[in-house]
């Protein structure tokens, strides 16, 4: 009887507004927030420092576009080099990029970024850390966080480029060889066009999960959105205005991102014609310019590789010994190329081992247990856990997190597929809420303005953990949409 009455669209309309109205009355005249919002600060020149502090957010966001366009191309550059290597069958050069692969895919990122800041100046000559320091353009903070950036996604989009081309079968690959095609052919009709299919979409999500990660810029010195938000909260103490406004910046870049990937995947979509609408036009002004420019460029190459050549059933003589000279120059300059690589590592792992073995490690030896169990100084029975930090402590966090966040995941999941409204919508703006923001700002949210509405302080403990959740809730609530093929639209 309940089924029969919530399958009732204009039931379900009521059931929502009522809800949304419940939520205003109760929000806007019956809670008391205990704080003065003062939504100005962002617009109007502030008398202090005679300057509209809300531009500065502009300012952040220029520079968060920035990084994220620098090191993307930089990261899309060595992640197809890397994910080539890992394809190779030259075992140095598919050893060294699967360590790079697996190297910093398991390395938090925030690490990354702090070796990039910290340690790596003083592992480099004296004249370069003067040229990178004094000499350089650009701030080193600036390219630090850069370098991290790109060589943390360069590793994820190896493994993406490793993928759509391993999703080729290797029937079709015979087939195409045996028919009478060349490898270019085969390179040009069949590999990249199918690779490009399988590579794309993943590659899109990846690039808005690396804008997302430009957020942790801000640990560096980096004055980019995230920073500037922080810099109006100390400045004026008004962090619960700035954050908003930070946040519904982050969503609309999300937002921006995923319409172009949607855009992309529309156009590549095969097996039917995309129907005319917003998306597929998005997409087919943005795959304009590229079809315009390959099909200039593949005319010379048509001519110089495919064109129609005389048949030569026999060669003179010199012809013959030139192709033969041909053949073992190639052969003997690739493997002068694999000498010089192999020589060229076995050198950097030498310099790498030395550096090492320099470093002292006393230092972390006296600071392990530190490090894996305890906060500094030690724990004690008054503290949270006993006390517990470092290893333990992520470890402690991590299982949590996963284990609740499941069960969110799981119940926002099958209520964006319900047909029941006042279910799906409240789930879909969960996900796309927290899915299209930073976890550090998820975090800021969580620590210092939940407090606002729970009129209680909580522990750093349960305030990341608490994030972390939420955070990784959204995700895996996607997961779980994706995963129902056969209802796309279940009756929850």
């Amino acid at each position: 009887m309940l089924g029969y009455w919530l399958e009732k669209r204009w039931l379900q309309y009521i059931v929502l507004l009522i809800l949304v109205a419940g939520a205003v009355v109760y929000w806007g005249f019956f809670f008391d927030f205990g704080y003065d919002f003062e939504w100005s600060v962002l617009y109007r020149t502030n008398q202090t420092y005679g300057e509209v502090l809300g531009l500065s957010l502009l300012t952040g966001l220029k520079l968060t576009v920035l990084i994220t366009l620098i090191s993307a191309a930089v990261a899309l550059v060595l992640g197809t080099i890397i994910g080539l290597g890992r394809l190779s069958s030259f075992a140095p050069v598919y050893w060294v990029s699967t360590a790079y692969v697996e190297f910093f895919r398991n390395t938090p990122l925030l690490v990354q970024l702090f070796f990039w800041y910290f340690a790596m100046p003083m592992a480099l000559p004296v004249g370069v850390r003067e040229l990178i320091f004094s000499r350089s353009p650009v701030s080193y903070e600036f390219l630090s966080a850069t370098a991290g950036l790109s060589i943390y996604t360069a590793s994820f989009i190896a493994e993406v480029v490793r993928a759509g081309l391993q999703s080729i079968p290797r029937g079709l690959l015979e087939a195409a060889y045996s028919s009478g095609l060349t490898y270019f052919q085969v390179l040009r009709t069949i590999i990249l066009p199918l690779a490009f299919r399988a590579i794309i979409p993943p590659l899109g999500s990846e690039f808005l999960s690396h804008m997302k990660n430009t957020s942790l810029a801000m640990v560096v010195g980096v004055g980019e959105l995230t920073w500037q938000s922080q810099q109006i909260e100390s400045l004026t103490f008004r962090g619960f205005e700035a954050t908003t406004a930070a946040t519904l910046i982050y969503l609309a870049l999300s937002l921006i991102i995923s319409s172009f990937n949607n855009a992309v995947n529309i156009r590549l979509r095969v097996g039917q014609r995309p129907e005319k609408s917003l998306a597929s036009t998005l997409g087919d002004l943005m795959f304009w310019p590229f079809e315009r420019i390959w099909g200039v460029l593949v005319r010379p190459v048509r001519w110089i590789f495919f064109r129609k050549k005389r048949s030569v059933l026999q060669y003179s003589p010199f012809q013959a010994g030139i192709r033969v000279a041909a053949r073992w120059f190639l052969r003997g300059f690739g493997l002068l190329v694999r000498g010089g690589f192999a020589g060229g590592l076995v050198y950097l792992l030498y310099v790498a081992g030395r550096g090492l073995a320099s470093l002292n490690w006393k230092i972390v030896w006296e600071n392990l247990g530190t490090l894996l169990i305890w906060r500094f100084p030690a724990g004690g029975e008054s503290e949270l856990f006993w006390g517990l930090g470092g290893l333990s402590f992520s470890i402690l966090m991590a299982l949590i997190a996963i284990g609740v966040s499941f069960w969110i995941g799981l119940a926002m999941g099958l209520g964006r597929l319900s047909t029941i409204l006042f279910i799906r919508i409240p789930s879909i703006i969960y996900i796309e809420i927290i899915r299209g923001t930073p976890l550090l700002m998820v975090i800021f949210w969580i620590y210092f303005f939940l407090p606002i509405f729970i009129k209680t302080y909580l522990n750093v403990f349960w305030s990341a953990t608490i994030a972390l959740t939420l955070f990784t809730g959204a995700y895996l609530a996607e997961i779980v949409r994706g995963g129902n093929t056969e209802h796309p639209a279940g009756a929850v």
